[in-house]
């Protein structure tokens, strides 16, 4: 019988915020999956490895996964990396694959879901705390009230689109991307009163920062940084 493949979000950065579901089943899984070339250098692994040291001792798969809007080198690094999965599946063995925030959101780990399950292979996704809520947490604020909608944006794609947008705007993995959005929301803001931009780069890590007005936010900032705007109510 093959193996299962699961789909384990670890939350943004804070170990505490794992939930007890993941603990169980990456202490059950005897094999883990991490993307990353080496697993010591993922920030999943570092992350669980705090909650979790005898991970340590894990049969470990580490998966090229690149960052890169190349298709054809994205296609080719996402089956070649499902083929690794794939090989330890048929021997039986049940794969917890690691990755930050939820499997849901923005996750390299669903082009491998996919694969598995369209391949007829057993697999299940396990919710982690999303970054957005644990930003909104870290910054002791809500992020929506009453009527407010709430927008993820991704802002490596979709900078543009998004500043239309109307009520809490989240724009995910903002770093290279920075220097552009901080000017083109000091440009909004100046024309829209009564909004509040806050930022925290690295949110439950050893590196974290957190930025309460705009002016404060720097040009540059990690990948792991997210922003919210928000629309305060009235």
């Amino acid at each position: 019988m093959a193996g299962k493949l699961y789909g384990i979000g670890v939350g943004p950065g804070d170990p505490e915020l794992l939930t007890l579901k993941a603990v169980r089943l990456i202490r059950a899984c005897p094999v883990l999956a991490v993307p990353g070339l080496r697993k010591e250098e993922t920030a999943a692994y570092q992350i669980v490895a705090q909650a979790i040291p005898e991970i340590s001792g894990k049969e470990c798969l580490a998966l090229d996964m690149p960052m890169t809007k190349d298709n054809e080198r994205l296609e080719k690094s996402h089956n070649k990396a499902f083929e690794q999965l794939r090989q330890v599946m048929e021997q039986g063995k049940d794969i917890a694959f690691l990755t930050l925030g939820d499997p849901c959101i923005y996750s390299t780990y669903l082009y491998l879901h996919r694969r598995a399950a369209g391949a007829g292979y057993e697999t299940e996704i396990i919710n982690g705390i999303p970054s957005f809520c644990a930003v909104s947490a870290k910054l002791n604020q809500g992020l929506v009230e009453k009527s407010q909608m709430l927008h993820i944006i991704p802002s490596t794609y979709g900078m543009e689109e998004g500043l239309k947008l109307s009520g809490t705007r989240v724009w995910m993995k903002t770093g290279k991307k920075l220097g552009k959005l901080k000017e083109k929301l000091q440009a909004e803001v100046s024309d829209k009163k009564g909004q509040q931009v806050s930022m925290v780069e690295n949110c439950g890590m050893k590196e974290e920062h957190i930025y309460r007005e705009l002016e404060e936010i720097p040009e540059h900032a990690s990948y792991y940084t997210l922003m919210i705007v928000k629309e305060q109510e009235r």
